[in-house]
């Protein structure tokens, strides 16, 4: 995203919306789909209204680029997540359709991605604190800006980047629980994730985990009190030891972000904290099989800043990628991608 706070549609994602809404308007309708999201088709089944399906979709354009849905439940990918943060803006993005037919929460733990099935579950660790929270991924975007994520304001809050706006992630599936819950949408029965019981990796000790700064409570009030889980929901913790923290600690997470969303905002999520490593912002100008035509762009590029050839693996292929950089910050990522898509249109923002 170009910011945080904004989620400019293309205008084939206006001319969608503009059609939904005329068929909302004459069947008296006063939900409106969210401006944000791909264009999509209304469910055809026979679900409650707000209650969502499952849904892959088709191919898709957004401001000029293609984007492809597919089922892949080996997904894992770091780059920089955002948050929806209309409420910042003055746009209300609480109460709207999701692209799958399910209604966003601002207090829920829910997603935005631009290819994963909806719903599915995915594991995201902000890589500059550690913290780790399951969402639900039931919407399209994010669109500009280079992101791989867009999250609810809580998801923002407990991962610790709503004041910024932006964090670098790790992205994952989770792949068992994801299939679990597309066969109960589509058989229309309550998604529930079993606790497996596994010994975490390494030494575990619990301690309560701050909120970060600036965050609103998330504790039940005598007005919403807590949903009940199918296990146990334990307190917010701390978890060393192991590269994902335990696995008994996740899954509580897991099964709060398979509840719908208007669930998950009355119920209370474990927090993980995990450890991370010092990670750093580039722009990839792309991965070339012959070493001299990665060093040519590279002495076009270096106006923009320092550039880096390394060789990697591609299976059995030998490729020279070039990178520009590295980024003091995300903002500054954003410039720097700027400029060198001026000459590279596919150049992208990762995270090492």
């Amino acid at each position: 995203m170009a910011s945080p706070q904004t989620r400019p549609g293309a205008t084939i994602a206006m001319r969608a919306v503009a059609a939904i809404l005329l068929v909302l308007a004459v069947a008296g309708c006063s939900q409106a789909p969210r401006v944000a999201t791909a264009p999509r088709t209304e469910p055809t089944d026979t679900a409650e209204p707000g209650r969502g399906v499952y849904k892959v979709g088709e191919p898709y354009r957004i401001n000029g680029v293609w984007y492809y849905p597919a089922e892949n439940y080996g997904y894992a990918e770091t780059g920089i997540a955002s948050f929806y943060g209309g409420e910042r803006a003055g746009i209300d993005f609480h109460g709207r359709t999701t692209a799958n037919g399910e209604v966003y929460d601002m207090n829920a733990l829910t997603a935005a991605h631009q290819t994963l099935p909806m719903p599915s579950l995915v594991r995201v660790t902000n890589l500059d604190n550690g913290r780790q929270l399951v969402l639900r991924v039931n919407d399209r975007g994010p669109f500009v800006g280079n992101r791989i994520l867009d999250v609810s304001r809580r998801s923002a809050q407990l991962l610790g980047f709503e004041q910024r706006g932006t964090a670098p992630v790790r992205v994952e599936i989770l792949a068992d629980e994801s299939r679990r819950m597309k066969l109960a949408m589509l058989n229309r029965m309550p998604a529930s994730i079993e606790t497996v019981a596994a010994a975490p990796r390494g030494s575990v000790s619990a301690e309560p985990l701050p909120p970060p700064p600036g965050a609103r409570s998330t504790a039940p009030t005598a007005a919403a009190s807590p949903m009940p889980l199918p296990s146990a929901t334990l307190p917010p913790a701390t978890v060393r030891g192991g590269a994902r923290g335990g696995a008994a600690l996740e899954m509580a997470s897991a099964q709060v972000a398979s509840l719908p969303p208007e669930a998950q905002a009355r119920a209370t999520p474990t927090l993980v904290q995990v450890p991370v490593r010092p990670t750093t912002i580039w722009v990839q100008a792309g991965a070339f099989s012959s070493q001299d035509n990665a060093a040519r762009l590279g002495a076009q590029l270096r106006r923009f800043g320092a550039t880096q050839i390394s060789e990697v693996r591609s299976g059995d292929q030998r490729l020279f990628r070039l990178r520009v950089g590295p980024a003091r910050s995300v903002a500054d990522a954003d410039r720097l991608l700027a400029d060198v898509a001026g000459v590279v249109p596919d150049a992208r923002i990762v995270v090492d």
